[in-house]
């Protein structure tokens, strides 16, 4: 017979924040909502190349399908970013490709799953009958969905959690266990605060987004993280100078600069080990970067699990849309070597190749447009 562990849930949330945690909860190990919604995703391939998401289902759609008898989940959040206050505009470092904010700092994965590994050792020690699995990412688990449902805040329109005073720069994790804990006394569901917004929708350069749902095929995220083949030049100019990772939908969301009147949530604010080292690489080294150098660059950090050739092959994006601003000859050398080198891997080579040939397109379009206006204003002096 289970022992009466009513007040555990307050007691959880409260070791979480001792923890660092920005926002923690608890809800029922309960089935998806969203199966129906999940599974014509899939259907329709809006995972791309992301067969995984496809493989383990049952155990995505039910925790007690992943950890048998399960009947609670804790859920955390650690904030990464806060925008609070408009960032100071500063001039942008020539040839740099930016890296998405959650990968400027430590690898989110170890910085939240040892603190999840404390707190299931700690209960594990109370409740010896009882399981505990810590999971952040890796696992098959519908996070966002059992973060909302512990009241961390909401889905919004561009899939991700919410907090109405917090925004959306977060990271998630959590523990699934055996053990019934009651919801704290004073967690709420948050309510969706997106309304008629389209800011994200709107905002984003490859049109991934609609209401509540991503096309993760068409994300610069997905492309420039999880795609490891060759990427549609159809997406070359729309990815912008971004190397890894996209903020876009999250820099324009209106929650991330909050207007509201001074409160307790202004304490709150971005775990230190989440401190940017950097905004991201000049593009023109990262080609030149040999496996040593990009193992040294990702040292604890996140973005270790971009393999060589894949960096190799968005910076080579960037670079060619750097050169639709502006002439680079250095830049420009380094992508025609590159092209011209059969050593290079078949994706990286091919990257160099749709770049150079959508400057000759481009050029052409130029030299057409000029001598179409040269001839009309011939035919005007001739008239």
């Amino acid at each position: 017979m289970q022992e009466d562990v009513g007040p555990l849930g307050d007691e959880i949330v409260s070791m979480c924040r001792g923890m660092g945690f920005a926002l923690a909860g608890v809800c029922p190990a309960e089935p998806s909502s969203r199966a129906r919604e999940l599974v014509a995703w899939l259907e329709a391939g809006r995972h791309g190349t992301m067969g995984w998401m496809e493989q383990r289902l049952e155990e995505r759609l039910d925790p007690a399908a992943m950890l048998p008898g399960a009947r609670s989940m804790i859920l955390v959040a650690d904030l990464y970013e806060t925008r609070r206050e408009a960032p100071a505009q500063k001039p942008r470092t020539p040839r740099l490709g930016r890296i998405a904010r959650y990968a400027r700092g430590d690898d989110y994965h170890t910085v939240i799953k040892k603190r999840l590994h404390t707190l299931c050792d700690a209960l594990r020690e109370r409740h010896p009958d009882e399981q505990f699995r810590a999971f952040t990412d890796t696992a098959p688990v519908l996070e966002r969905e059992h973060a909302s449902r512990a009241g961390l805040g909401w889905i919004g329109k561009h899939t991700l959690l919410i907090h109405p005073r917090l925004g959306s720069y977060m990271l998630l994790g959590g523990a699934l266990t055996t053990l019934d804990i009651d919801p704290p006394a004073e967690q709420q569901p948050v309510q969706d605060h997106c309304g008629a917004c389209t800011r994200c929708i709107d905002a984003c350069p490859t049109d991934a987004i609609t209401p509540y749902s991503v096309d993760a095929s068409r994300c610069i995220s997905y492309l420039t993280i999880e795609h490891r083949e060759r990427i549609d030049p159809e997406f070359h100019e729309p990815i912008g100078d971004w190397l890894f990772g996209c903020d876009i939908c999250q820099e324009v969301c209106p929650h991330n600069s909050p207007r509201h009147a001074p409160g307790p949530w202004d304490a709150v604010g971005a775990n230190p080990a989440y401190t940017p080292r950097r905004e991201g690489f000049d593009v023109l080294e990262v080609l030149g970067w040999s496996e040593d150098d990009r193992r040294a660059a990702f040292t604890k950090s996140s973005m270790k699990r971009a393999k060589l050739e894949m960096m190799k092959r968005n910076a080579l994006i960037v670079a060619g849309n750097i050169l639709r601003e502006r002439a680079d000859p250095d830049l420009l050398a380094a992508i025609q070597r590159i092209a011209n080198d059969e050593l290079e891997p078949d994706q990286v080579r091919a990257a160099a190749i749709d770049v150079l040939d959508s400057r000759r397109g481009l050029n052409a379009e130029e030299h057409g447009g000029t001598r179409r206006k040269r001839e009309s204003e011939e035919e005007s002096e001739r008239g």
